[in-house]
């Protein structure tokens, strides 16, 4: 089979696919366009998120058998299309889950202890212990929403701490030893902190906005190393200054991608510039799950299940 590869990923992917004996081609470079034209030559594409899969793409890649998606998510590929022409999708979300467990349990103890806070005024020489007391997790109410692979990952990181977790799906009996799988109502009464874990989907898009925060019978802590889609900005930043919502950790936001750079080159939203001047909030750009362990596991598991899929054309 011939594979082409549009993203750089570790280098084992290309070298396992070699030793099956697939032809693979690199094009790093090219644009959307040039690449659906020769797409029809093609078995199967490795690609992370350099640009969509659409319906017309896919209708020009005829003999096209695998997409290898390294990352969890799939929003980027239309899947039904796709899966309508016996086209098998390779994600990877057990790649990078521990990576997006760890980062997600380090984000929520810095808000906690005021870390970043600190370090930026200790930098600028001032010491200032009373204004930098922070809380404990312990004794706390952990809510996941979306308990599948990164869910569990960031639930199973809070094993060592004395906190009780609940875990929220809209699948049922995914609850385990880790997280008690609970309904939204008990989740919104209990919590105190919020971590998203969800794919971006219709349900999902826009799915933390006022209605929602104003839910919760406590005022929480919001973490999102999910979609940017998922949280509403403005009513983030409404949250954050009424106090409704203590702190907020986000790894990813609505304005990624092409958009983001042009936020600081051109009229910046209102919601964003609250944002990355409040001190109760933490911002990555979306590395949760981007670790040098990681992407030897994301290509792994990438060739792993196409060479299981395809053992016997090999």
């Amino acid at each position: 089979m011939r594979i082409l590869h549009v993203d750089v990923n570790h280098p084992l992917i290309i070298e396992q696919f070699k030793e099956l004996g697939y032809t693979n081609d690199e094009d790093y470079s090219a644009s959307k366009q040039e690449i659906e034209a020769k797409i029809h030559l093609y078995d199967g594409i490795i690609i992370r998120s350099r640009f969509s899969i659409d319906r017309p793409f896919l209708e020009k890649a005829t003999k096209l058998k695998f997409i290898g998606r390294l990352g969890a998510g799939l929003e980027n590929i239309d899947t039904d299309f796709a899966k309508s022409n016996a086209i098998f999708l390779a994600a990877a979300p057990e790649g990078n889950r521990n990576a997006v467990g760890e980062h997600t349990l380090g984000m929520l103890l810095s808000l906690f202890n005021k870390l970043h806070k600190a370090d930026q005024e200790v930098r600028g020489g001032k010491w200032d212990r009373e204004g930098n007391r922070g809380v404990e997790l312990d004794g706390k109410t952990v809510g996941i929403i979306g308990y599948g692979n990164m869910g569990k990952a960031f639930a199973k990181k809070l094993k060592g701490f004395d906190v009780e977790v609940l875990c929220y799906d809209l699948k049922g009996g995914i609850g385990d030893d880790n997280a008690r799988q609970v309904g939204i109502m008990e989740l919104k009464q209990k919590a105190d902190v919020i971590s998203l874990h969800v794919p971006q989907t219709e349900e999902t898009i826009n799915m933390v906005n006022l209605d929602f925060i104003q839910g919760f019978q406590k005022n929480i802590w919001l973490l999102n190393t999910a979609r940017g889609k998922c949280v509403v900005t403005e009513d983030l930043v409404t949250a954050l200054q009424s106090g409704k919502i203590l702190g907020a950790g986000l790894d990813v936001l609505e304005y990624e991608k092409t958009s983001f750079e042009q936020l600081f080159e051109n009229t910046m939203p209102e919601a964003f510039k609250y944002l990355i001047h409040a001190e109760n909030v933490l911002l990555t750009p979306h590395v949760g799950g981007w670790t040098a362990e990681s992407k030897i596991k994301l290509a792994q598991v990438v060739v792993d299940k196409i060479k299981k899929q395809f053992a016997n054309e090999i």
